[in-house]
């Protein structure tokens, strides 16, 4: 028993007894951290797929959400110039319920006088001949298009 006492207080033993139990204190504390670091790296996983998985559902419906606006906003101004066109085009048939309004239109347009007036048209033969190639059947009176497409007809049935 001497022995095994000896044994039991020597510094060797004591030595290999305290290296044995801080080596399980080192063991332990880093299984713990291990064991905290896989949680947490479980956790923090998890994390980001749910924040994948919110970005993922939320893109589409941010995405029309978006067009959607777009589009209001464009039939908002198509609202708008149909709104503006209604107004202008209010404006001239009031305009035109005045009979001197359609009195100087019909003046103007059809080239009509007053009974006991004298129409006269002045033309220069070289300005009728470039105003009629430059500017075409819109800006000529109607009867010098109608006689021109009876002309026209007339020509091609021959």
């Amino acid at each position: 028993m001497a022995a095994k006492d000896r044994d039991r207080f020597s510094t060797t033993t004591r030595l290999r007894l305290l290296g044995e139990q801080t080596a399980a204190r080192v063991y332990r504390s880093q299984s713990r951290r291990q064991d905290r670091r896989s949680r947490l790296t479980g956790r923090a996983a998890l994390l980001a797929l749910v924040l994948c998985t919110m970005v993922v559902a939320l893109a589409y419906p941010i995405r029309q959400y978006v067009s959607q606006q777009g589009q209001i906003a464009d039939l908002e101004r198509q609202r708008q110039q149909a709104q503006e066109r209604v107004e202008q085009l209010r404006d001239l048939k009031a305009r035109w319920q005045d009979d001197a309004y359609a009195e100087q239109q019909i003046r103007e347009r059809l080239h009509y006088v007053m009974p006991g007036e004298t129409g006269y048209m002045m033309i220069d033969p070289n300005a009728a001949k470039q105003a009629r190639a430059d500017l075409g059947a819109a800006h000529r009176p109607w009867y010098a298009n109608v006689w021109d497409g009876v002309d026209k007809s007339d020509a091609s049935d021959q």
